[in-house]
Order: C-alpha cells, then structure tokens, then sequence
C-alpha cells in the first residue's frame, strides 16, 4: 500500500495504538534518537515514555558516567538488565508504555531475551555519519570517551549489528523529522502485529 504522507492521520494512530498489546521497545546505538523519537511515539499513542537510562540514574542515584567510572561496565549492564525487566514487566497490555534502552541494553543476551519475549522491539539503525552529528552534541558518553569517537561508534555500530537484527522490527533513523520516524515506527508495527 502506497502512501502520499510520511503522516498517518489520527484514526490510523488511533487504530493501530488500540492494536498495541505490550511496551514497544526502542534499542538501538547511542544517538539514534531513541529517546527523542520514543518521546513523540508515545506523544502519538497516549502512552508513557520511560528512558532506561533516566530509570537507572534514579535507582543507583549515580549518572551513568559515575556508574561507569565507579564500577565499570559489567555491575552497569546487570544493574541495566534489572531496571529493564522491572520496566517491560509481564509484558501484557497493563504494560503498554515507550521504552527507551541505552545503546548496549539489546546486546546483553538475557535483556535481549527479556525484551524480545515481552516487548514489541524496534531497532532504529542511523549512519555514522548521523550518529556522530548527534553524540557529538553531548559528552556524557563513556563509551566514547576511550579513543577516537567516529572510530568507537564505528566499531559498536558493526559489533552489535547481530544483536540489534534481532529486533522484530528495523527502522532507519536519518535526517527526517522525528514525527516522520515515530509514523513509520507505528506502520511497521501495524505490519507486524
């Protein structure tokens, strides 16, 4: 089916949103725009948006920085894994929410598993390129502070590119506006539920 918008109008939201059984997941590299799409997403559907990262600062009182320098990314990842799975809980449509995860999240096996069994994940995949327009934007990523950063995203990216391929859906986030993005988010999941 062909469409003349990159928009769906309200009744289409509407129908595909009543649709939406479980959280819908966004993982995907660090500067994607996971949480400013997943903001509007849930905008659109009139569900909550949670950051998973914003979740864990909160639980460990700690900026994922400090999480990072204090105790390295190992206790991170696990404490990561415990906030995700308390935020996709069950999995059923008391669930229903936009989650966020940090770029790392889905490349855990057991959060990955948690979240492909409770949870309706979409993969938004950028360029290099446009990840690094993004995080350039900010310095509060660890990750990207052990060397060149173009070099590290570049590495990440083709790292976990396995991992995020698992996501049930794949949507490219590039330089469109994230309205346009969170829409076509909403038609792949249409498609596949």
């Amino acid at each position: 089916m062909e469409h003349d918008s990159p928009l769906l109008s309200s009744a289409e939201v509407a129908r595909i949103a009543a649709r939406i059984d479980r959280p819908v997941v966004l993982v995907g590299m660090m500067g994607v725009g996971k949480t400013t799409v997943g903001r509007k997403l849930a905008m659109l559907l009139g569900l909550p948006f949670v950051d998973a990262d914003e979740e864990i600062e909160r639980a460990a009182q700690m900026s994922i920085p400090e999480i990072f320098a204090q105790y390295g990314e190992p206790y991170f990842r696990s404490g990561e894994r415990r906030v995700i799975a308390r935020l996709v809980g069950e999995g059923a449509r008391e669930d229903r929410k936009v989650l966020a995860t940090g770029g790392g999240a889905f490349v855990d096996p057991e959060t990955r598993g948690l979240i492909l069994a409770r949870g309706i994940s979409v993969w938004l995949d950028s360029d290099v390129e446009t990840l690094m327009d993004r995080v350039g934007r900010k310095d509060n990523r660890p990750l990207l502070k052990q060397g060149d950063p173009r070099e590290i995203l570049t590495r990440l990216r083709n790292e976990r590119q396995p991992h995020y391929a698992q996501a049930a859906i794949h949507i490219t986030s590039g330089n469109q506006p994230h309205q346009v993005t969170a829409h076509a988010i909403l038609r792949a999941i249409d498609a596949w539920l």
